[in-house]
């Protein structure tokens, strides 16, 4: 087979350019036949420089948002850009149905909230927990027949280093992305026999992401009088914060958690999640 060589890919087995190549279990050449990620919450943050991310390493994206917007990334043959809302089962199969085969799911999408649990109305943990948890997880279960019909796949869901360490007036957030830690975790032994790989990136604190604009209450509202004085030294250290996560952080996790072929699970982005994840120790895989 002149020109060709066989290719480990997940557990499946097709044929690559011989020029495939790979670094620390992870798949690096850009000559490989071109592949498709779809990649959920693309309207700024993450998401945006995720999507911007795969463009660059030669990837057709498929970049979704409740709105689209056709400016928010350079005009591409490679991009499309399509509405979605991973609360909407329907808005879901559109979605997927208009995109049509795809190599790799990133999981971005979410909401966060920031407050004391005390007085956070159960309406909005409920709202979050649809985002963040349940959202994902009507993603995955959508695209789990496609990549197992097709021997291959990558799932990719992003969490939050506050899975990595307690951390105080976040626990409806926290929670929220705990369940997805297990969910994933669970999921990648599950779905390993079918040659499909799950994987989670776990961002750090980044100030320049728009973490509660799309939560629908203010930080102000979730804070009572009687948390003020406890709250404030934990606000000031945010302000000041000796590490923190860029987006283009999350953007190379993603990348290197679609494209590693070994059983690695956690993949922190940032300086200040790495410092976490060493921090919890031999728990993180």
């Amino acid at each position: 087979m002149s020109g060709l060589s066989q290719i480990k890919f997940g557990l499946s087995i097709v044929d690559r350019p011989e020029r495939c190549s790979y670094h620390g279990g992870i798949e690096t050449s850009k000559d490989i036949i071109m592949k498709t990620v779809l990649i959920t919450g693309c309207s700024s943050g993450y998401g945006l420089e995720t999507a911007r991310h795969f463009l660059a390493q030669g990837w057709t994206v498929v970049a979704t948002m409740r709105t689209p917007r056709e400016d928010i990334l350079p005009r591409s043959p490679a991009l499309r850009i399509l509405p979605l809302d991973v609360t909407d089962v329907d808005s879901i199969a559109a979605a997927l149905a208009e995109a049509g085969p795809i190599d790799a799911l990133v999981n971005n999408a979410g909401i966060g909230v920031v407050g004391a649990f005390e007085a956070t109305p159960m309406e909005h943990i409920r709202k979050v927990f649809e985002t963040n948890t349940f959202g994902t997880m009507a993603m995955c279960q959508a695209v789990i027949p496609q990549f197992r019909a097709q021997g291959s796949g990558a799932i990719v869901n992003v969490t939050s280093s506050v899975t990595l360490i307690s951390m105080p007036l976040a626990a409806a957030y926290t929670a929220s992305k705990q369940a997805i830690e297990g969910f994933t975790g669970s999921l990648a032994h599950e779905l390993r026999h079918f040659g499909i790989r799950a994987k989670l990136v776990e961002p750090g604190y980044a100030p320049t992401t728009r973490f509660t604009e799309n939560a629908g209450v203010r930080i102000e509202d979730l804070i009572p009088a009687s948390y003020a004085a406890f709250a404030e030294p934990i606000f000031a250290t945010f302000a000041k914060p000796a590490l923190t996560t860029k987006e283009s952080d999350v953007a190379e996790a993603v990348w290197q958690a679609a494209n590693d072929l070994s059983g690695r699970l956690h993949f922190p982005a940032g300086a200040d999640a790495v410092a976490l994840a060493e921090m919890a120790g031999g728990r993180r895989g």
